[in-house]
């Protein structure tokens, strides 16, 4: 990944943006907020994206990759998995499919609305985007696994009337789950790192960015701590700015899953963003590792995390998806693995993903 360019908001806003919004957050967080105070809490909201993604691109530049996508995949998601347990702690019967819906949406837009612009963005370029199969076939089919260990089983078994999984099932597939996401991050960072580096349309892989003099120790710490500063402003206004966001959504009568998949997108903006600019630089493969590897640190981390908050949490908890979207994850991957098989990608790959992301988007808001 590239190293930022300087620029006055790169240079000053990075800074103070990022300070601002946690200022802003910490007078609003827990109120009822009136038009202005909303309008503020998203301009807070929009800064803090663009300062993480120059942070997290900063970090990256320093650290190298894979270990670059690493840092804000999992940042971000560690981040919405504490915000999907906050709203789930207080959110009441609404609150039961959350995580799902949740963890659903995060998955639709990193495999399909983050992937099919990348690709987009590669081939536009250079008429065909290339990246590693090893290490994307890889991260694929974890994704695959846990979201079909996770989200579709709790549909079909019989312990519990409903979408659920019984207290042995849940904390089994949180088990596994976790197990599974530190197994592929190994892989990932030490055993097999090369299968996730850049690689040119000849299969030459990218080991080093040669664009920029990498960061000192001190500007990368600063960076590191902006980061985290600004992914906890994103979510933190992005819990904000929800309430707005369901009267919105309840005045106009759509499906209050529609809340959980506004929130993501809000939450995944920092992804996107860096995922664009990776692809434009001619590292479709960085993208590729920022969109599978977040879709597997959201199931990956968010089903443990309410496993275990479910032991002080009443009420149901609804993991099982329905059957329009079994449909849509089981065309994801089915589009996904064409995808990625060949190495190489042209403009339809990427329009194919995103209008699966569009569907999920529309069916979303009309059932």
């Amino acid at each position: 990944m590239a190293a930022a360019k300087p620029s006055a908001f790169t240079s000053v806003g990075t800074v103070v943006v990022p300070l601002v919004a946690l200022v802003v957050l910490g007078f609003t967080w827990g109120r009822s907020l009136p038009g202005p105070m909303v309008a503020l809490v998203a301009l807070c909201l929009a800064g803090a994206v663009l300062a993480a993604v120059h942070h997290a691109e900063v970090v990256a530049h320093k650290v190298g990759e894979p270990f670059g996508s690493l840092v804000l995949a999992v940042a971000v998601t560690l981040i919405e998995v504490a915000l999907i347990v906050t709203l789930m702690a207080d959110g009441g019967p609404k609150a039961s499919s959350l995580a799902r819906d949740t963890v659903f949406a995060a998955v639709m837009i990193t495999c399909n609305g983050i992937v099919g612009l990348v690709l987009l963005v590669g081939a536009w370029r250079n008429g065909v985007a290339a990246f590693n199969t090893d290490g994307t076939v890889a991260a694929l089919s974890t994704v695959a696994t846990l979201a079909t260990l996770s989200l579709v089983l709790p549909t079909f078994t019989h312990g519990v009337s409903g979408p659920e999984f019984t207290t042995a099932q849940l904390a089994f597939a949180a088990v596994v789950s976790i197990g599974l996401y530190l197994l592929f991050v190994a892989m990932q960072t030490i055993r097999h790192r090369e299968y996730f580096l850049p690689v040119t349309r000849d299969g030459e892989v990218l080991d080093e960015d040669d664009h920029a003099h990498p960061p000192t120790t001190r500007e990368t710490l600063i960076s590191l701590a902006l980061l985290l500063a600004s992914l906890i402003a994103v979510v933190g206004n992005s819990k904000g700015v929800s309430p707005t966001i369901e009267s919105g959504v309840e005045a106009a009568g759509l499906p209050h899953s529609v809340v959980g998949v506004v929130i993501a997108l809000l939450v995944l903006l920092p992804e996107t963003l860096a995922a664009f600019r990776s692809a434009r630089n001619d590292r479709v493969q960085i993208s590729l590792n920022l969109a599978h590897g977040s879709a597997i640190a959201s199931i990956g981390l968010t089903i443990p995390a309410i496993a275990v908050a479910s032991i002080w949490m009443d009420g149901p908890l609804h993991l099982g998806l329905g059957a329009t979207h079994m449909v849509l994850l089981a065309l994801t991957m089915v589009v996904s693995a064409l995808t990625v098989v060949p190495g190489r990608a042209t403009l339809l790959q990427g329009g194919v993903h995103l209008v699966v992301f569009a569907s999920f988007v529309f069916l979303a808001i009309s059932p």
